[in-house]
This record gives C-alpha cells, structure tokens and sequence, in this order.
C-alpha cells in the first residue's frame, strides 16, 4: 500500500563548517535536534534519463525512518508529491504504472547511488508541534550507469511539516540568507549528482521564443503535449479533476491540429487527431460520470426534505459508484494499452519533426486569424442553425454540435491569444461563455434521461418516483432557461468587428 504527502521544500548550499542561524525570529519557539542518520538511497531511471528530463525521481531508499520505494512527481517549483512503498527487492508495479507514459516500456535501471550523512533539526512552535524540519546533509554521489564518478557536497534541506503555512519557508529563508546561504542551484540531490557525475538528461525539445506562425502553434502544441503527461499520473492516482484536466489537454491538442491546418499537414496529422479523439473519448466517459453524479446530487440537496421521498439518495449512490467503477476501468485501460503509448510517441515525433507548411514561415498575424475566423464562422453557422429550430431532440442535438464549435473556437483563439494578444484573449472569453451556456443544456439532456432510468428503476423496486419525477422537471426548466438565455449571450459573442480586431 503505497503513502502519498506533499513535499514543500527548500535547499540550500552549505559548507562542513558553516553554523545554523537563530531562527527563533522566523517564527519558530524553539529547535530540537535529532541523531544522525545515514541514508543509502539508489536512484532509478531509464538508461536515457526520461524521468530525470521531467523533473522526476524514483529511488530505493534504506535507513531513516521512511525506508522503501520513493516516487516524487513535480507540482510546482519546490513542491512535490511523494508517494512511499514499503521496501521491496523490486519495484512495485503501481509505481512502475505511475512513470509508464514517461518511460513507455524503457527499462528501469540504477543510475546513481547517494548516500547521505543527514543531522536533522524540528524546528517547533511553543506548543511542540512540529512546523518544519531542517536537515544538514552530507553527500556522496556515485554514478552507477555509464560513465563511472563520484561527487561529494553538503547541503541544507528545510521542509514543512504537513499543514504548516508555506510562509514560514519565506521567514527561514530570510534568516538563513542572512547567514550567508544561496539557494541550490539544482532543484533536487538527484539533479545534481547527475550534473557533477557526468551528462545531465538531455532538456526535452522546447521551441524558442515564437516568431512565425508555425513558432507559436508548435508552441501550444507543445504546452498541451506536456499537460497530457503530467496529468497522466494524476488519473491513475484518481486525484480530483485529473481527468478533466488530461482530457482538456487531449481536445485542445486534436482541435489545434485540426483548426490549424494551413500550418501543420493535415494528411500528415489526420492519424494523431484519430489517435486524440479516441482518447478523449476513454477518458470522456469517467469525466462526464463525474459531472452527472456531482450535478444530481446537488439537485436532491437543493430539495426540501419533505419532497425527497424514498431511498433517493442511496440509488443516487448505488447508481454513482456502479458507474464510477466501470468508467475508471475504462479510463486506466486506455492508459494501459499499447495503443495510447503509441499515440505518446507519434505526437513525440510530430513535435520533434513537425509537417510544417508554408504558411508556418509567415508573420502570425497573417495567419492566425483565418483559422479563428473559420472557426468562429463555424459557430455561428451551428448557433443560429440550432435557434432556428423548434424546441425538440433535433434541437438538443443542434445545440450540442453548436456547443462542440464554441469549444474548439475558443480553443483556437486561446492558441493564438500570444500572438495577437487582446482581440484573441477577449473573443475566446466570449466563446467560453457559449460554451458555458451550451455545456449546461447539454448536461441537463443527459441528467434527464439518466433520471428517467433511475425513475424506471425505482418503480420497478417499488418505490416512490415522485422525487424523481421533481428532478427530471427542474432539469427541463433549466435547459429552457439555457435555450432562452443563448441569444443574448451569442449576440455579445458575435462581434462584427472581430476579424480587424484580430489583424489589427
């Protein structure tokens, strides 16, 4: 069974003699020092160095008083999730699963050893409870993969307890710069080691700073490219809205490369969009299970007691967790299969050699705004086609394709919104505002024939569908607010000023 904290941490460079500060001015009562530990931990990665190249660490670690497989995932700068197993000879599979869109069936072999002399300090508040500690290490890398060096250091380490306001790190940091400490250049002891052992991981191909048209839809290309991965882990880990975020990800990748077509080839392309609407549509249903179950339930919270008649919420419950189980299945398969890893190196070598087209080599503010321009004229043709129809299925399904336009126009102007900056970044806020309005329409059709099977069902138990039949009436005068709603939201939407806003 594997543990998970958040690391908030900080490092310091220090030398063998150099004396620890009074930090009782940092917001800390008192200090508390601790015996000394020798820790040996062995650091895993492919032989190329791909966890390294993005920021993660796995290690097998022995002494102190967390032993055993260490899996650290960035979040952001100084701050990591770690995920502890007990310590096995070999690697757990459950970690082994959380690196696999990184590593995609590359073995896992030693790259370094550390072995670390840590004397460490509680730093407490009055109470004794302990706020941070502060470990002063002594290092001694060796590299176990190639070239073979070593490399020896010392350096002071101060993480937060759980719980404990990151403002305290600002206050130790005052204190600590005073005494004369900089900040370590490497973001971790693993970075380093591989820096002063030998080669570092090779930098993951970043395009320069944009310039042409191409330059800037490969630069959004490559910011979603990385959200998919770094949200991957965060799936299978089920962390609140990780799907939503890698299936977000997964939609602005295909619909950049599909609005984007006078840039990249799109016969060159046409398999990775394939590819990416597969997976948005595994990841889809596990999201949109989510959404319902969230949107039901905050329904039958809103009632009065007096009209919730029957086991409502517990077949609400029955239904969400029946539908959670199957939709996650789903969703870690896909993140299993061969074919989604495939997918991961195909858009690995678009990026790396993208079918550029000629009009890539132009200045972007020509030939940006063609693409948004399309895609806002696709919009508009759906909205005023879907408002033209009488309230019916064929309007809820019209309504649903208009929804898909506003998304993937707003989707295009977000990409284009570094080069052409306000008309871009105004015109995408405007179509998420449709989408907004649009989103909810659509989820109230799909509530309400959900809540006509949970009805069903309920009366064939013999239960009172009565709540129900409440329900499934408050979604069909929601969606008859969003349908008389839309007009004006898409009249502040459809600017007749919008295409010399955007080139001008």
């Amino acid at each position: 069974m594997a543990d998970t904290k958040r690391e908030i941490e900080r490092k310091y460079e220090a030398t063998p003699g150099l004396r620890l500060p009074d930090l009782t001015k940092a917001g800390i009562a008192r200090t508390e020092e601790a015996a000394t530990t020798e820790l040996d931990a062995v650091y895993h990665d492919t032989p190329d160095l791909r966890l390294a190249a993005s920021g993660i660490t796995l290690r097998r670690r022995t002494g102190g008083a967390d032993p055993g497989w260490h899996l650290k995932l960035p979040v952001a700068p100084g701050v990591r999730d770690e995920i502890t197993t007990d310590p096995t000879d070999l690697l757990p599979g459950e970690l082994a699963d959380l690196v696999r869109s990184r590593t995609r069936g590359a073995d896992l072999v030693p790259v370094v050893r550390l072995l670390s002399s840590r004397d460490v300090h509680r730093l407490l508040d009055e109470d004794g409870t302990e706020l941070a500690e502060l470990s002063r290490d002594t290092v001694v890398a060796e590299r176990l993969h190639g070239r073979r060096a070593t490399a020896q250091w010392d350096e002071i380490e101060v993480e937060l307890a759980q719980d404990t306001d990151p403002a305290l790190l600002d206050a130790v940091d005052k204190r600590l710069r005073k005494a004369g400490l900089h900040r370590a250049a490497a973001p971790s002891k693993l970075a380093r080691a591989l820096a002063e052992t030998g080669a570092a991981p090779a930098p993951s191909p970043r395009p320069g700073t944009p310039r042409t048209a191409g330059d800037h839809v490969l630069a959004y290309l490559h910011e979603q490219a990385e959200a998919l991965l770094s949200h991957d882990p965060g799936v299978r880990r089920d962390l609140p809205d990780a799907v939503h975020q890698m299936r977000v990800a997964t939609r602005r990748l295909r619909s950049a490369l599909r609005t984007y077509r006078k840039i990249l080839d799109r016969e060159a392309t046409r398999p990775l969009v394939d590819e990416l609407k597969w997976l948005a549509g595994e990841l889809g249903a596990a999201r949109d299970q989510e959404v319902l179950a969230h949107r039901l339930r905050a329904r039958v919270a809103e009632l009065p007691g007096t009209l919730v008649l029957g086991p409502v919420e517990a077949r609400l419950t029955a239904w969400a967790v029946s539908g959670d189980t199957d939709t996650r299945t789903t969703a870690l398969a896909a993140l299993d299969s061969e074919r989604y890893l495939r997918l991961l190196d195909a858009l690995d070598a678009l990026l790396a050699d993208p079918p550029l087209r000629k009009a890539a080599r132009t200045d972007p503010e020509a030939a940006l705004p063609d693409a948004v321009l399309r895609e806002y004229g696709r919009t508009a043709d759906r909205v005023e086609h879907a408002l033209g129809l009488t309230p019916s299925t064929e309007r809820d399904t019209a309504l649903h394709e208009a929804r898909k336009a506003a998304k993937r126009a707003r989707y295009a102007a977000e990409a284009a919104t570094p080069a052409l900056g306000r008309p871009a970044r105004r015109f995408a806020k405007r179509m998420k505002a449709v989408q907004k309005v649009l989103g909810d329409h659509q989820d109230s059709v799909v509530a309400r024939d959900t809540v006509r099977e949970l009805a069903v069902a309920a009366n064939g138990a013999g239960e009172p569908s009565f709540t129900w039949g409440l329900l499934y009436g408050h979604e069909e005068a929601r969606a008859a607010a969003r349908e008389t709603e839309l007009p004006e939201v898409w009249s502040r939407a459809a600017d007749p000023g919008l295409r010399a806003a955007l080139r001008s």
